[in-house]
């Protein structure tokens, strides 16, 4: 059935030794694969637990660490949660989750007393902000960051495992040596406060790992947390591939249902299209335009790269999308494949439309 997302096993996994290579061997760093963008797809979940250079798996949903709660430990992987935890969810992180990130002191707490009553100790990464302005105490708060370190040290059912910073995701600042150096003195002044020894000081996502080629991490920094690097190759602060790694490891393909030569502007007055966005179109003169079934309900198409560079992508309603094949040739019921970026990984992985193949 079409329209699917065709995941290579061997690729992805050659992906992880690639960044593994440069995480792990060049940056001396733990590697955290994320699973998010595949939904935790629990084939792609086995690979990554098996694979020996990959020491935590992480997902932002706890529903994702426990439908492959045994697969991880039975790996002899630990499981971690990236959003910081809800009221809600808090028995289920307790008893699936091995360690969360955290930011409010309210959660601690309650983590704390359920990790009691399941005579539990959770692992506690704390986040701080140094500027993205996403999760984490912010980082001009000093008095706070170290209060609540020796708040979380002095839980009998809460181990303060670490700290922890995020960029990029929202904000869009990039890691530097500046600002990632900041989570790392707060490190050393939560361990002399505490008496603790910090297991990780978790230096960012995808966006942190061009800093260890440019021999720019800061030496303390010891944990990286890679989803975008690991599926599409790329680090995501420049967008630069990765060495080792390809960009073709997920793809996704959907099949022509019309083809027709028609005009390439359309005709009457130009409002809001179904995103209550205004278009812009080009005049190509007649050309012939394709349209496939798959929408922006299943990805997003400025993040969808035709394989055959001869196609250009017009655009896309809810449901079809757009193509121009003035330069190819191609019929109805042929198949259209596409490179991805990271919001159409998203989609089609999430997307219940988009069946899923295996290479």
């Amino acid at each position: 059935m079409y329209p699917r997302l065709v995941i290579d096993m061997e690729k992805l996994r050659g992906n992880i030794d690639g960044v593994a290579k440069i995480a792990k061997d060049q940056g001396g760093c733990s590697l955290m694969i994320v699973t998010k963008a595949l939904c935790a797809d629990e084939k792609v979940v086995e690979m990554i637990a098996s694979h020996p250079a990959v020491d935590y798996l992480a997902d932002s949903r706890v529903q994702n660490i426990k439908k492959n709660y045994e697969t991880i430990k039975a790996n002899g992987k630990q499981s971690v949660l990236l959003r910081l935890p809800m009221a809600s969810e808090i028995e289920e992180v307790v008893k699936y989750v091995d360690i969360s990130f955290n930011s409010e002191m309210t959660t601690l707490e309650m983590l704390d007393a359920e990790a009691a009553k399941q005579g539990k100790v959770h692992k506690a990464v704390l986040m701080i902000d140094v500027g993205d302005l996403r999760e984490g105490i912010f980082f001009q708060n000093e008095e706070e960051i170290i209060e609540t370190a020796k708040k979380i040290n002095d839980m009998a059912n809460v181990e303060l495992y670490g700290v922890g910073v995020n960029l990029t995701c929202y904000g869009a600042i990039i890691p530097k040596n500046d600002n990632l150096s900041i989570i790392c003195d707060f490190a050393s002044k939560i361990e002399e406060a505490t008496g603790a020894k910090l297991n990780m000081i978790s230096g960012g996502n995808s966006s942190s790992i061009y800093l260890v080629g440019k021999g720019e991490l800061p030496e303390k920094i010891n944990n990286l947390r890679l989803g975008e690097a690991f599926l599409l190759g790329n680090d995501t602060a420049y967008g630069e591939r990765l060495e080792g790694t390809v960009d073709d490891a997920l793809t996704v393909e959907a099949q022509i249902v019309e083809l027709k030569e028609k005009p390439s502007l359309p005709i009457g007055e130009v409002g809001v299209d179904a995103f209550g966005q205004k278009p812009y179109y080009e005049d190509r003169g007649i050309i012939k335009r394709a349209i496939i079934g798959i929408g922006q309900q299943d990805m997003t198409a400025d993040s969808m790269y035709p394989i055959d560079e001869r196609i250009d992508v017009l655009g896309a309603s809810s449901d079809h999308m757009l193509l121009d094949v003035t330069k190819a040739d191609y019929k109805v019921g042929d198949i259209v494949s596409f490179k991805l970026g990271y919001g159409s990984v998203l989609k089609a992985a999430t997307s219940e439309y988009v069946t899923k193949a295996y290479k």
